[in-house]
């Protein structure tokens, strides 16, 4: 019985983890986007052999996946599972 209560005590003692902010979700997106598009152009310029059309995918590729990724980082923070 003891046992149960301080588990309970300690439960309630548990601070909840604050929420990632927003400046910190965009510095996660544009780190992580800087690896990813730096593996695309040179991906793209080993297939294409072409500078110009490696850094115009890259570019796309850059933008797009930044956005997609921002928001996706802020549907998970709304998320409590695992937390």
């Amino acid at each position: 019985m003891e046992n149960v209560i301080n588990q309970q005590v300690s439960l309630e003692r548990e601070e909840v983890a604050p929420s990632e902010n927003i400046k910190r979700s965009l510095v996660k997106t544009i780190s992580w986007r800087a690896v990813g598009t730096i593996t695309t152009v040179a991906i793209s310029y080993i297939i294409t052999g072409t500078m110009a059309l490696a850094f115009s995918i890259g570019g796309i590729e850059l933008i797009s996946k930044m956005v997609l990724y921002f928001f996706h980082e802020r549907a998970w923070e709304k998320i409590k599972w695992g937390k």
